[in-house]
Order: C-alpha cells, then structure tokens, then sequence
C-alpha cells in the first residue's frame, strides 16, 4: 500500500493467496446505505467524507472538505454533538449521538461518533426511530430471551435457543452460531432458518473461509452488517487523511466498507445480505453469530444495538451454559480429585497405588487407559501402549518444553509424534503432566483413536481461477454441495475442564512430593546424626573393651601357668574356656572397631586399575586358596575405576574369601569379572552402567538368607563351622560399597553357587 495515494477495496487486488493479509481495516471504502465524515478534532472541521455524502446528505464530499458541520445541521445539533464530543469517552467505542435529518439530505439518519487521536468520525445511517409504526420495546426482548437461554441445559441446546432468539428479534432468513474449532475450521454448532432453505447445520467450513485479519477485527467491533452484498461501495475523499497522513482506521466501524472476497463469497452462496455479531470467551473468539438473509435488508441503528447487547450477554454466559452441560462430570471429577489427593497424602502410600486403586486415575479423567511413569518404571490402567513405547513417548513430551504449560494435549497424536502410528488404537490422544521438578516423572492418559466423518459445506480445498479486471486470480470457492470425508488420525479432543482437572492434580502430588521429600530429608539427616553417633559410641566402646579383655586372657593363662595341677581337671576346663571367649570377644570387638573405622574414616579416591588390585588380593590369599585348590577365573582383563584401593581391596579380599570358604565341592572355582548394561541415567538419557560380581561353586545361600547376611553378626552356619568366623565381614563389604554411591545383592541357587554383584557409584570406567 502507497500511503500517498491511500488504499481501496474498489481498486485493490485481493485473492485467497493474500487475503489473510489484506488491509481490512483501512478499506478507503464505506458501505454504500450509509456516510461517513472524519473532522479534525482541534476545530471540527471536516477533512474527509464518503464519496455519497451528495445522495444521502445533500451535499457532495469535495464541498464538505474544510467546512464544519454547520454545512449539514442546525447550530442546536451542532452545538450538542460537538459538546457529545468533548464529554464522552469514544477512543475507539463508537456510540449513538443523535438523530438527524439535513436540510438537503434523504430523511433522518442515526449519528454515532467515535474519537481516534487528533480525528473524530462521524457515521451517518437511516434511521427508522421518527417513521412508520410505534418500534418494537427491544429492551423487553432481549431481557426476555436472556431469561429464556438460562433454562437451557446443555450448550447446544443454548446455542439453537440463541438462534431462534436472533432470528425473531431481527426478521432474518437464517440465524447460526458458527464455533470454532481447535484447527480453526468452522462448525455450524446451531441453526435456525426458514421451513423452505436447505440446513447447514453440523457443516464444516475451512480456515481460510474467515481469514485472520477478519477473526482479530471481530475482537474490536460488536457486529457487521452487509445489507446488500451487491452494492457498490463509496470510497472516502481524499483517501489519505490529511491530519493523520495515513488512511483512516475503520476498524470500530458499521460502515466499514466490505472485503471483495467476503461479498464474493455470500454472492457465490447465494446470500444478498448479512449480519454477523461474535462470540467472545475468555478475551479470544470463541465463534460467530453468522445471519444470512436472500434479498437485501438493512437493519437499523436501535435492533444491531440490541442485536449486540445479546451477543454480549450470550459471550458472559457461554462459561455458564458449558458448566451447566458438564455439572456431573465436574462433580465427579472434583470427588475423585479429593479422594485421590488424600489417598496420595497418605504417609507410605506410592503413587503407583493410584493407577490401578480405588479410586484410580482412571476415574478422575474420561480416557481409555492411564500411565504413570516415575523413576524409569512404568504403572498402567486400560488400554495403554507398551512400557518401552511409554518411555519413549515420555522422552518426546519432555523435549516439548511442557514447563511453562504445566503439560501437553493434543487429540492427534500421530501428526506429531510419528511414532506414535504404530500404537494409535490405544494412544491417539494424549494429556500428559509433569509430576516431578526435573520433568522426568508424567502421568499420561490416554484416547484411542475414533474415525470421525466431517460433513463439509462444499470440497474444503477447492481453488477457482478466474480472469478479473488485473487477470487470473484465485477467487473464493462457488460449491457449497455436502461433501464428506473420514478422518484418520484423531482422537476425542479433551475438553478444558479435564486438562484443568490433570493440571491441579499435578499441582497437588508436587506439593505432596516435595512435603515427602523434605519430610523424607529431615528424617535422613537426623538418621545420620545418629549412625554418627553410634559410630563414634561403637568406636570408643570397642577401643576401650579391648584393654579388660586381654587383661582377663592374660590373668587366665598365669594362673593356668602357676597353680598347674593345683586347680584340678575341672578348674583347668573352665579357664581355658575362659580365655578362648575372651578370645572370641575380642574378635567380635575387633570387628566392630573395623566397621566403625569403615563407616568414619575419610576415602581416598582415585583412579585404580582393578587387575593391579586383584594382584595383591589374590597374594594376601595364597595360601588358603593353595589349601582348598581352588581355580580363580578372570574371564578378561578389568576395568580401571576410581575408588578408594585400599578399601574397594577389602571388599574383594572379603568376598573371594568368603567363596573359598563356603564350598563343599570337590573342585572348587571362583570368578572375578563385570558385565556391562545400558540403562537410563537420572536424566532419563542412556548410559552403560558397569556390575562387578563374583562367583562361585559352593553351597549357595537360600533366597529368605539374601538380605540377612549383610547384617552385622549374622551367621548362618554353626560358629566353628566352615572354618568359624564373626559375621561382620559381609556387613562391611555393604558398608564400603554404598560409600561408594554403589549397592551389593545377591543371586544364588542352594547347593549350586552364589554370585556377588556389586556397582561403584555414578563414575564410569576409565
């Protein structure tokens, strides 16, 4: 657009590959029933009128340019609308000042006036409230069709209420609320018509059959009225207005002249004349108010103000007629939120228990099936895909950046996660929420896909080339036959109450979560303070106990020494028993001492080769493993880790130890290696993970014994036999291996073996 010589419809070319750019609202045009002036604020003088000022006013535009109002209306009426001008609030909110009738002009015309800056524009439209029969008391109406709507129960049931109100408070052939759709398609949601006119209800329509710059424009202006679509329209002069320099803004305009490509598109219809009101929820365009009618018919000024009041009161009441539809669901969704919140507040009860409990998150939402995944495992309800999809679909939502939304839902899965085909019948749809702070934990339901048939209002793709005045150009679409399709790939759309109802839930076990975690944080620390304490209270005890103990052995052997053969055979017996648990006590002390060190003392970490640590593991065993003859098997070369030597020495000095000692076989082996496993890190990204183990021949441990042996002085066998010992050693291992950042368990078959296995904290091998 050239701003020195302004823009107008009548001259601009527009077709369907611009029009979603089309400068709509600075037309340089004006509806042709009615006129409009633009004066300059600062003296009321007029700098632009609408080229039918002469027809409709008396006066031709170019003799109005410089001239004030006092060329169209007595002093009195001058006097009141410039005083309306001063005292009202206009900026961009037109409203009616006065009814009028120019000494030259064709009859009285309704006058609204609206204030932009520096300019004031005046619209001047037939006015019908002096003539004809006593109107109608539009008040009363309106009041009792807003009265009628609110025993409506279900929104559709509103909407179809709202189109019979429309059409008998306006005489219109057609009335129907057009709703919009998430894809921005169109859906005829109601309708009321004329007995003898095909329906349109439950019709579809294209994005592109209302282009945005008509959806935004339909956030500033209560309606739009098109009494003739075949009327020529009036443009403005001087198209440019010379106070602002720029073309004026019609955008708050009635008379805002009207796209070729919308009139183009009623003609190609059949409809001669129009009036559309929007639909307004929650500040964005919930749908449209769409009127047609088959001759031209204009509506005056005082029925579109009515006609607007109802729209608005409709947009207020959208919210309420939807929570009418829907009271049940919410009841019900509100209950089962309640019982699974206090379920889930329950101290010890896991999240998993909500998937599949009573109630269940199945429950809270309508869905075919729930997932819960936390700490890589994976909880489900219904029809799901399988756990690996689960995780993989977790990866994906995570890369979605679902932090500021506090989720993600989409009814069409597939077209966005490709993946996702192969599982459709089960996931189509999906409503996913975080549940931890590093979003790695979600809860997802979700929808199978349902194959849906679209009725469209004529082949929704459809592109006509005509040759116009500037040549060939696509031009709106002419067929409006039924023409239907099936759609593939969708799922039911979730409704706004239950991606709410997911949010709060989320909300509610991240507050539980964190409570725990805290909770969970004191406990650890206060059980740290105490282990400490207990370790420091062993050590000292342990210390101090070994001192009486050998004073007691020592004062046992002299007196065996000096009163042989006095204290006869009995009192021999009894001091030697003495000094052997004496003994005995002191190793039971001794390694209480050793635990107590192992559990206080500063690691020293660093980079270690396994296999030179072996090497002197296997020379402080020699001689037993010479004594028993067992085969040590190394079946490839370790690993280098960083860990503490000295202490990671103890724990396989411990364990092939242990391996020597309980085996009754014949030819004993033991086996000292590590495998490799890829699993998820914290971060739910792949890692390889590497277990230490080692194995052996002997008598195996019982599955009830798994835990048991890692308990401090916990034997299973007879004190002297295999060899005796104190039943710390194993107590220790676990002890060094979780300083480490690591854990220990076992596997083993009675009679057949046992195998150790173990892991060194988070540090790969190096």
């Amino acid at each position: 657009m050239n701003e020195a010589t302004g823009y107008s419809i009548k001259s601009g070319e527009v077709t369907l590959t611009n029009c979603d750019r089309e400068p709509i609202h600075i037309p340089g045009c004006v509806l042709p029933h009615g006129a409009l002036l633009a004066l300059r604020r600062a003296d009321a003088q007029i700098v632009q009128a609408s080229a039918n000022t002469g027809s409709l006013l008396g006066v031709e535009a170019r003799e109005l340019l410089g001239r004030s109002l006092d060329a169209l209306l007595d002093p009195s009426q001058v006097d009141f609308l410039t005083n309306f001008l001063r005292t009202e609030r206009l900026e961009r909110s037109p409203l009616f000042a006065l009814t009028a009738a120019p000494a030259g002009g064709s009859g009285s015309f309704d006058v609204s006036a609206q204030t932009q800056g520096e300019i004031a524009i005046l619209e001047w439209e037939p006015s019908t409230r002096a003539t004809g029969p006593a109107s109608p008391d539009y008040y009363t109406l309106v009041k009792k069709t807003v009265a009628r709507l609110q025993t409506t129960l279900s929104l559709r049931d509103y909407c179809r209420s709202v189109t019979e109100e429309m059409r008998g408070l306006t005489g219109l052939d057609r009335v129907m609320v057009y709703r919009f759709l998430a894809d921005g398609s169109g859906w005829i949601f109601a309708e009321s018509k004329r007995d003898d006119l095909n329906p349109y209800l439950d019709l579809h329509y294209p994005p592109s059959d209302i282009p945005k710059p008509a959806r935004d424009l339909f956030l500033k202006l209560w309606h739009r009225l098109v009494p003739d679509v075949r009327a020529e329209p009036a443009e403005l002069v001087p198209l440019v207005n010379p106070v602002t320099n720029a073309p004026l803004d019609m955008g708050h305009c009635a008379l805002r002249g009207a796209s070729v490509m919308y009139t183009e598109y009623l003609r190609n219809m059949g409809v001669a004349a129009a009036l559309v009101l929007p639909l307004i929820r929650d500040g964005r365009l919930w749908g449209l108010i769409a009127t047609h009618h088959y001759t031209p018919k204009y509506i005056p000024h005082h029925v579109r103000v009515a006609c607007e009041f109802l729209a608005q009161v409709v947009s207020l009441q959208l919210a309420a007629a939807e929570d009418r539809e829907q009271h049940e669901y919410k009841l019900r969704i509100r209950s089962t939120h309640e019982a699974l919140v206090t379920k889930a507040a329950s101290t010890g009860t896991p999240l998993s228990s909500l998937v599949t409990g009573e109630p269940g998150l199945l429950e809270l939402i309508d869905a075919g099936g729930v997932a819960l995944l936390q700490n890589g495992e994976v909880w489900v309800a219904g029809r799901t895909p399988a756990a690996d999809q689960i995780r993989a679909l977790a990866g994906w939502v995570r890369e979605q950046n679902t932090e500021s939304t506090g989720g993600l839902h989409t009814h069409a899965l597939p077209s966005l996660f490709p993946a996702a085909e192969a599982y459709k019948d089960t996931a189509c749809g999906l409503l996913a929420v975080p549940i931890s702070r590093s979003h790695r934990d979600f809860l997802m339901w979700f929808r199978p896909e349902q194959i849906e048939t679209v009725s469209w209002a004529g082949y929704p793709y459809e592109k006509t080339v005509e040759i116009g005045p500037h040549g060939p150009r696509l031009t709106p679409r002419k067929s409006f036959e039924l023409w239907q399709e099936s759609v593939h790939g969708t799922a039911p759309a979730w409704a706004e109450i239950e991606v709410e109802a997911a949010r709060r839930f989320r909300v509610a076990v991240l507050d539980l979560v964190i409570g725990h975690a805290e909770q969970l944080a004191r406990v650890n620390k206060e059980l740290e303070a105490t282990i400490e304490e207990l370790d420091a209270f062993a050590y000292v005890a342990s210390h101090d106990l070994k001192e009486p103990l050998r004073g007691i052995h020592s004062y046992a052997a002299f007196l065996i020494e000096d009163y042989e053969g006095k204290l006869g055979e009995d009192g021999e017996t009894k001091l030697r028993a003495m000094m052997r648990l004496s003994l005995r006590m002191e190793s039971l002390i001794e390694s209480l001492l050793h635990y107590s060190r192992t559990g206080r003392g500063e690691m020293l970490v660093r980079p270690k080769d396994l296999n030179v640590l072996l090497r002197d593991v296997r020379d402080t065993l020699q001689a037993r493993i010479r004594e028993t003859g067992a085969e040590i098997r190394i079946p490839r070369p370790l690993p280098a880790v960083h860990c503490d030597p000295v202490l990671v020495g103890e724990v396989y000095a411990n364990l092939v130890g242990n391996a020597l000692k309980y085996n009754d076989k014949a030819e004993k082996w033991v086996e000292i290696g590590y495998d490799e496993r890829d699993e998820e890190d914290e971060t739910g990204h792949p890692t390889r993970r590497t277990i230490f183990y080692v194995r052996d021949n002997g008598i195996g441990i019982q599955q009830r014994h798994h835990d048991s042996v890692f308990r401090i002085f916990k034997r299973l066998h007879a004190r002297d036999k295999f060899g005796g010992g104190t039943g710390a050693g194993l107590t220790i291992v676990k002890k060094i291996v979780e300083r480490h950042g690591g854990r220990i368990w076992i596997e083993s078959t009675e009679g057949e073996g046992t195998t150790f296995y173990f892991t060194l904290g988070e540090s790969p091998p190096t």
